[in-house]
């Protein structure tokens, strides 16, 4: 029997074309489970973990708990995919040991292989992770992989940086620094309750630790969790530093969200520039995202991937088998708004057009759509107030509202909503220094991800309707539009 059930999810959970059958429509076509995003093949799924791309293939691994809908033991699940978007599930990468739960963390291609973990001359792949222990605290720990990820071997000499006494010390995203003087290092960006730390290592094995960074006048209200840190240019070629921090609760719709902060590194110390708080997401739903590691060169995006809920409710949203999922990956850019200021955006990656099945032009404000898989591109005049309103023959409806200083989502007759009290809370985002000259709008099924501007601004929700919400009309919108339907990348 244990063989046969093996047998069963090994085949249920390919990448490989397959046939539409109740087995696998069962597991993959369950009421709300998205058809172009990813999600777990059963049970609780959240942050993203371990993002890093090898050899053709994009890694993800992701906080998961095997035996549960809920929060529980936390392991590594592990998918791989060659366009971020059609995935193949893996085995569980790594399990809670005697050391604690395995929290969030990173992945990278140990080059040189200063690790030493590396063997036949191969440059490993290192997963550095948080141990959690209830009452104990939290640790680093680090395992690595000389199969491509396939199998894992934890470091025997874990954890490689404990606590200086703080409870909240995690998730360790770890990158290589070039230094001028042509020697690297790797730097560790870590979560230490209300503020981020910065450790710096010559072999991912010894830390030390080299700066803080929590300015007065950051956003706060919760612990900070899940930093990222990399490079980008600005228009004008000009290199500048960027630092996520997720925040848990203190984000600008309630609950959680994701800042940013835009500034320089100099392989010790990060100074942001400016003092504004800026959030890459003003939407309810997109939370602990970070970027893949060891994107060629020929590429140089830098791509991004966040786990689509919110903890004020994830763990209560109205599905069974399956819980979560994470956002359409994006491209993160730097651009300026009208007055000059670099904001960070954040659009949908190009490789989402290979799942369009057909386009349609849509003319006139008030249409019925085919289904609910679609990318709706809108164009608006700036100057004018704008609404977009989604509704079903139940009654149910969602809408849209563009003013010239404000962005504001109502979900609260959305459908299921009466499972958290602040699940139907109408949303705002502030709009400063841009005009919304245009409005991409991704459906899948219980998801809404509103990309404005080509990403200037962007707000992802979920929703739980009892009906498609097929029904459009829109207000202060040109004539003109297009709707592009997408395939399911699980039952096609």
């Amino acid at each position: 029997m244990t063989f046969l059930l093996l047998a069963f999810f090994l085949y249920a959970c390919s990448e490989k074309p397959k046939e539409k059958t109740a087995e696998n429509i069962q597991l993959f076509d369950e009421k709300y489970r998205p058809q172009y995003h990813f999600s777990p093949p059963q049970q609780w799924m959240n942050d993203p973990n371990g993002m890093v791309y090898l050899d053709g293939e994009y890694h993800l691994f992701y906080q998961h708990y095997p035996d549960s809908n809920v929060w529980g033991p936390m392991h590594w699940g592990h998918a791989v995919s060659k366009d971020m978007l059609n995935w193949e599930h893996l085995p569980i990468a790594l399990y809670p040991d005697s050391l604690g739960y395995i929290f969030s963390g990173s992945a990278v291609i140990d080059h040189g292989n200063t690790s030493g973990l590396g063997k036949d001359g191969n440059d490993p792949m290192v997963a550095i992770f948080t141990y959690h222990q209830n009452q104990k605290g939290q640790t680093q720990g680090i395992a690595f992989s000389n199969d491509k990820g396939r199998t894992w071997t934890k470091y025997k000499g874990n954890p490689v940086l404990k606590s200086p006494g703080i409870p909240d010390f995690r998730d360790p995203k770890v990158s290589w620094y070039e230094q001028t003087n042509g020697i690297g290092k790797w730097i560790m960006t870590l979560a230490v309750k209300d503020k981020i730390s910065f450790y710096s290592s010559p072999n991912l094995i010894d830390w030390k630790h080299e700066s803080d960074f929590n300015p007065d006048w950051a956003a706060y209200g919760g612990v900070w969790e899940c930093p990222d840190l990399f490079p980008l240019t600005t228009p004008e070629g000009n290199k500048k530093w960027v630092l996520l921090v997720s925040i848990n609760p203190g984000g600008p719709n309630g609950g959680s969200a994701t800042q940013y902060f835009i500034g320089q590194f100099d392989g010790q110390t990060f100074t942001a520039e400016g003092s504004d708080v800026k959030w890459i997401d003003h939407g309810a739903d997109n939370y602990a995202g970070v970027t893949w590691s060891n994107i060629p060169r020929e590429d140089s995006r830098r791509l991004f991937l966040g786990w689509m809920s919110n903890w004020q409710y994830a763990n209560i949203v109205p599905t069974q088998a399956w819980r979560s999922a994470m956002t359409i990956p994006r491209e993160l850019q730097l651009v300026r708004d009208n007055s000059g200021n670099i904001l960070l955006s954040s659009a949908p990656i190009k490789e989402i057009q290979n799942l369009v099945e057909s386009t349609n032009v849509i003319e006139g404000a008030s249409f019925m759509l085919d289904h609910n898989l679609f990318q709706l591109d809108l164009e608006k005049t700036p100057e004018q107030s704008g609404s977009v309103i989604f509704s079903n023959d139940l009654g149910e409806n969602i809408t849209l509202q563009i003013t010239h200083d404000e962005i504001t989502f109502d979900r609260s007759n959305a459908g299921k909503t009466d499972f958290q009290d602040e699940f139907g809370n109408i949303h705002h985002a502030p709009i400063k220094n841009i005009k919304i000259k245009n409005v991409s709008i991704f459906s899948d099924r219980s998801s809404l991800e509103f990309f404005f501007n080509d990403g200037e601004m962007v707000m992802t929700e979920i929703i739980f309707p009892n009906a498609p919400l097929l029904k459009v009309e829109l207000k202060g919108f040109k004539g003109e539009n297009k709707v592009h339907y997408f395939k399911s990348i699980w039952n096609n």
